[in-house]
C-alpha cells in the first residue's frame, strides 16, 4: 500500500520507539525507508542515529538518511515532495499533567500542507504490535469513498480485529424531525429512517471493496463528526482512527477551526490521515 515511508526525526527520548514503529509499517509494506532531520548535520548526532539503527536491526545502508536546515515543516514537505514519499510517520506530544494529546504548529502545517498521508503516533512502543481497533471516519463528504477503501486496505495489511465505520445523520435532518408536527411514532420513524439512509451510505461504498476476513461495523451517530469520532475511538480505546486530509482549505477555514482540529487538538489514539 505505501512504498516509501518517511520518518521525521527528533533527537528525543522516544526516537528509538518511532524507529521501531517506522521499520515495522515498512517491513509489512515492503517499501524503503527514509529519515528526516531539520537541523545540523553533526558526527555526533549522525553516528547516534547509526547506532540506534543498528541496535533495532535496521540495515543503514537500506536506509536514506536527509538532514536539512531551516524551517521544520517548510523543509519536511519538501523532502517529502521530492522523494515522492507514500507515508510520513511523526509522533504527537502530550499535554503536561493531562492525559490528552495534542499537535503542535509544526505538526499541523505538515498535515495541512502533505501531499502524502500522515501517521501521527501518540505512544510508539519499543515493541509494537499492529492496530488491532480501528475506526474510519464515515461521514459523508467527497473523499469519504476512498477513504474507507484505502483505509480498509490498511487494516488489511495490519490484520486488524475489528474495524468501525461511523457515520452521522446530519443535525438539520434531526432539528427536522424533532419540530416536526407529526406524531411521536412518525417522529420515530423519521429518525429511524435517517440512521438507515446513512448505514445504507457505507453499506453501498463497501460493496465494492474486499472485506474478507474483516470484522467490519457500520455505526452512525449524531453532532459534529470530528467531535463523535473521537469520542467514540476513546470509549472503544481504539488503536488508530483513520480520517481524510482536508484539501485546498477556503479563507474562511483557515478564520475558524475546522472540524479536524477538534481532533488533532485532544488526540484519542493514533492517527492516520489518508490524502
Amino acid at each position: 500500500m505505501y512504498r516509501k515511508i518517511a520518518l521525521a526525526v527528533a533527537f528525543s527520548p522516544r526516537l528509538e520507539a518511532l524507529i521501531e514503529e517506522a521499520k515495522r509499517l515498512k517491513d509489512i509494506h515492503e517499501a524503503s525507508l527514509i529519515l528526516i532531520h531539520v537541523g545540523k548535520e553533526t558526527a555526533e548526532d549522525k553516528e547516534m542515529l547509526l547506532s540506534l539503527l543498528q541496535r533495532h536491526m535496521v540495515d543503514p545502508d537500506a536506509v536514506k538518511i536527509i538532514w536539512q536546515e531551516g524551517k521544520p515543516a517548510k523543509k519536511i514537505l519538501q523532502v517529502c515532495n521530492e522523494e515522492q514519499v507514500d507515508l510520513l510517520i511523526a509522533g504527537a506530544l502530550k499535554k503536561e499533567f493531562l492525559l490528552t494529546y495534542y499537535i503542535g504548529s509544526i505538526a499541523r502545517k505538515i498535515i495541512r500542507k502533505a501531499k502524502c498521508s500522515v501517521l501521527i503516533l501518540i505512544e510508539p512502543m519499543i515493541n509494537p504490535g499492529s492496530f488491532q481497533k480501528v475506526v474510519i471516519n464515515g461521514t459523508q463528504l467527497s473523499q469519504t469513498p476512498y477513504v474507507i477503501k484505502r483505509g480498509i486496505e490498511f487494516c488489511k495489511m495490519e490484520s486488524a480485529r475489528q474495524i468501525f465505520i461511523l457515520n452521522e445523520i446530519k443535525m438539520y435532518g434531526l432539528k427536522m424531525a424533532t419540530i416536526s408536527e407529526g406524531s411521536e411514532e412518525e417522529v420515530s420513524k423519521m429518525k429511524k429512517n435517517m440512521v438507515n439512509d446513512e448505514i445504507s451510505y457505507v453499506e453501498n461504498i463497501l460493496k465494492n471493496i474486499d472485506t474478507a476476513g474483516l470484522n467490519v461495523n457500520v455505526k452512525v451517530t449524531s453532532g459534529r463528526w470530528a467531535t463523535e469520532l473521537a469520542r467514540f475511538s476513546e470509549n472503544i480505546k481504539a488503536d488508530l482512527l483513520i480520517v481524510g486530509g482536508q484539501d485546498n482549505l477556503t479563507f474562511f477555514d483557515r478564520l475558524f477551526p475546522h472540524d479536524l482540529e477538534d481532533i488533532l487538538g485532544n488526540l484519542p489514539c493514533n492517527l492516520l490521515i489518508i490524502k
